[in-house]
């Protein structure tokens, strides 16, 4: 019984020994899941295969996120009244919906696209000199960010990061390949969030102001991803299980498709919708923290798929690691709390949720649960 206990231990050592060697070969490459891809691999290497999943990411429905029309918004007080309701009841049942007539023009979203598509398809010596792990650089690619940490598997995904507010990044430091694009998209997306973020306020039966005053709308940052086409992508996933780490994301994506939202215990396909955002409420505001469980982070995730690539960019309203940034603390709004609705969470620091999130990555569970006052 000894010898095959140690027998087992050293087996578990050993094969930690090997993924943990894998890791770094395929970091150090700098070339990330596209270069497998252009070196013409048949067969996913063991970092990206899943661990078994659990019976509930099997379940799938034919439900549809909502769908909002947001023209009217800022001069129709009738269509305003009733975007508010529409905004109101898609947060606090799907945590998600999709927003059409938003005030991003096409074109602009389409150039937002090409930059994307064209950094991630960059000679590869252009984009190593942007290749890090430091996340208190105001731009960088990588391939996972919690790629040490994945207990489930790599992602077959990747990703440059880039900080847009409150501090705009110096053009020097931005890829030629989307660096004009990046300024004239972000200050689209910034305006477009504070319009969301008066809705919301408004949602919740609080002044217009609000949760802008609250300084939500603070911080930028944007995720450009890429999927590239997976030789096997039953074996793998896109995008972990997982909720997201700020205040508010909007999210354009191509028509690729891919995304599913977990809506009660099933997942539903978010179809691509020509002109569209998805939006969605993140963990630190909306979700629990402010709003007391009133309106839903909730959790999805992207499958892999055979074509490709697929390209994405998540906009998070949220500050990030890096200088400069103030210190901020937030807790339940106070005018919605009741004896009938105490508070749920404690007053949390940002820089203390983030260094959860980042120390944890995205492993399908909640990082709202440390911070509870009655676990």
């Amino acid at each position: 019984m000894v010898t095959t206990s140690t027998g087992k231990v050293q087996a578990a050592i050993n094969s930690d020994h090997n993924r943990n060697t894998e890791l770094k070969a395929f970091d150090d490459s700098k070339s990330g899941v596209k270069g497998l891809v252009d070196a013409g691999v048949t067969k996913i290497p063991s970092i990206f295969v899943r661990n078994p999943t659990r019976p509930e990411e099997n379940r799938y429905s034919d439900f549809t996120i909502p769908i909002i029309d947001f023209k009217g918004v800022d001069n129709d007080s009738i269509l305003r009244s009733e975007i508010i309701s529409k905004v109101r009841d898609a947060c606090e049942k799907w945590g998600f919906f999709q927003a059409v007539n938003h005030g991003i023009p096409e074109n602009l979203m389409e150039e937002m696209m090409k930059g994307v598509r064209g950094f991630h398809e960059e000679d590869i010596l252009v984009k190593k000199r942007f290749y890090s792990r430091d996340e208190t650089r105001r731009f960088m690619y990588n391939s996972n960010f919690d790629l040490y940490r994945a207990v489930a598997g790599a992602n077959w995904r990747d990703t440059f990061y880039c900080v847009t507010a409150p501090h705009q990044p110096d053009p020097e430091e931005l890829p030629d390949a989307c660096r004009d694009i990046l300024f004239k998209y972000s200050n689209h997306v910034m305006r477009l969030g504070l319009t969301l973020f008066e809705i919301l306020s408004e949602a919740l039966g609080l002044q217009p102001n609000f949760l802008k005053n609250m300084n939500c709308a603070e911080g930028l940052f944007l995720l450009g991803h890429y999927y590239p086409a997976c030789p096997e992508p039953e074996l793998t996933i896109g995008t972990s299980n997982h909720t997201d780490s700020g205040f508010l994301t909007i999210l354009l994506q191509d028509q690729m498709g891919g995304l599913q939202v977990l809506h009660g215990n099933h997942w539903v396909d978010v179809p691509s919708i020509p002109g569209a955002l998805v939006v969605n409420i993140g963990d630190l505001l909306q979700a629990r923290l402010i709003s007391n469980d009133k309106l839903k982070s909730v959790h999805h995730k992207v499958v892999a798929k055979k074509i490709g690539p697929r390209i994405s960019i998540a906009s998070f309203f949220r500050t990030h690691f890096g200088e400069g940034i103030v210190p901020r603390v937030y807790g339940p709004i106070k005018e919605l709390l009741s004896e009938e609705n105490p508070p749920i969470y404690r007053e949390t620091a940002v820089k203390d949720y983030l260094a959860l999130r980042y120390n944890k990555g995205l492993d399908g569970t909640s990082s709202l649960s440390p911070f509870k006052l009655h676990q």
